[in-house]
């Protein structure tokens, strides 16, 4: 038998607490965050799906690995949306007040957080693609292919969901009365690590050399299109970089809170016992999980071709799965035929209407 010993409250008796120490926090916000969540689920779910089939649209049209990694962010958000949102937050704690069975819920907290992890680490590859193809866009036409992206984002889905498991034994923050244990200081420690001490540092590194070269080259302005190489332009790298920037710092921004409100109810104060800090948590998660819903408006600001994709998959044109080639118009090739021709009859009597050069006029005919 399995002993969970942070998963309901203990007794005074064997706590030694006075009661008021023992006290719960009360939830202030009170309907607040179902009527929240309900309206993100809402909104984030179809806004993500339309994300998707646009992003698998423009991967199959273009063969561009940029859009197999957005399509895996769109991916994991949509799973974070399903077991953190609906399971986690409305079914779990709104409908059924936790009161499941202890292993379907330690199940899904697993489940939550490897869901967490594939949302935030798929921007990890990513970023990564983008700081290779602006600062060595030679090296990235040879190694930036779909076939790899696949296997790179299978590689981060994989590692994502082992990263879960630890999270089996972890502590519920609203319902817990008992001092974080050891084992909460090191699971909490290795979730904001996780989620974002580590991928928020690997975005800064990267982030700070795509400025730094995009700086270089404003200055420079180097002719990037001379000897036929086939260099994207500034103007396309600019608004990449700038979808990626503002991916990873919207991200930064929302995150942010509750990486501090965790790390605060492990040393200062629980959130089970201080109010405040029970708010200051409840209004960090609404805003972290605001974080997988807001992409599509980012895409759709920032990339006109996104834009174009959704506009085909609303007014249902079906656009087509593999790029367009130009098909020959039959009148073209009687035209190109035609004028053939008369090039080569104004060649024709061009040669004989030509007089003879004095040095092939020597030579009989």
């Amino acid at each position: 038998m399995i002993d969970w010993p942070n998963v309901t409250a203990s007794s005074q008796q064997e706590l030694g607490l006075k009661p008021e120490e023992l006290q719960k926090s009360k939830c202030v916000l009170g309907f607040i965050p179902v009527i929240y969540y309900s309206i993100l689920l809402c909104v984030g779910v179809p806004v993500n799906i339309l994300t998707a089939v646009a992003l698998s649209r423009l991967a199959s049209r273009t063969k561009k690995a940029l859009y197999y990694y957005l399509l895996a962010v769109t991916a994991s958000d949509i799973l974070s949306q399903l077991f953190i949102i609906f399971v986690g937050f409305l079914l779990e704690t709104a409908v059924f007040h936790r009161d499941v069975p202890i292993l379907l819920l330690h199940s899904v907290s697993a489940a939550e957080f490897a869901a967490n992890h594939a949302s935030i680490w798929s921007t990890v590859p990513l970023t990564v693609d983008r700081y290779v193809a602006l600062c060595h866009p030679l090296l990235h036409r040879q190694i930036s292919y779909p076939a790899r992206a696949r296997k790179i984002i299978g590689v981060v889905l994989g590692l994502s969901l082992v990263s879960g498991v630890p999270f089996f034994w972890w502590s519920d923050m609203w319902r817990n009365s008992n001092p974080p244990t050891a084992l909460d200081t090191v699971l909490i420690w290795t979730h904001v690590t996780i989620i974002y001490f580590l991928p928020c540092s690997i975005f800064l590194l990267l982030n700070s050399l795509i400025i730094h070269k995009l700086r270089v080259r404003q200055r420079q302005q180097p002719c990037q299109e001379e000897g036929g190489s086939k260099i994207a332009s500034p103007r396309l790298l600019g608004k990449t970089t700038a979808m990626l920037l503002a991916i990873t710092s919207v991200f930064s921004v929302l995150w942010a809170p509750r990486t501090v409100v965790v790390i605060y109810h492990l040393y200062v104060s629980s959130v089970h016992r201080d109010w405040r800090v029970h708010l200051a948590y409840d209004l960090s998660n609404m805003l972290a999980m605001l974080n997988t819903a807001v992409n599509f408006f980012l895409y759709c600001f920032v990339s006109k071709p996104f834009r174009g994709a959704v506009r085909d998959v609303l007014l249902l044109r079906g656009g087509p799965l593999y790029p367009r080639r130009a098909r020959p118009h039959p009148l073209a090739h009687t035209n190109a035929s035609i004028s053939s021709l008369y090039s080569g009859n104004n060649k024709r009597s061009q040669r004989d209407f030509t007089p003879l050069s004095p040095h092939r006029a020597r030579k009989p005919s």
